[in-house]
């Protein structure tokens, strides 16, 4: 019984660690992705309008 008592710990913590650090690297992606289409769309402005 405890052998199982410790592998679902051992789950939940990998569990919780792991959405941690999706979460992180999400955020980042999000971030970065965003910077992205900012700059597309500034080239897209400048390309269009100023030339």
């Amino acid at each position: 019984m405890e052998h199982n008592f410790a592998y679902y710990i051992f789950v939940l913590i990998a569990v919780v660690v792991g959405f941690i650090v999706v979460k992180k690297i999400a955020s980042c992606l999000v971030k970065t992705l965003i910077l992205m289409l900012l700059v597309g769309a500034l080239l897209f402005i400048y390309f269009n309008y100023f030339q």
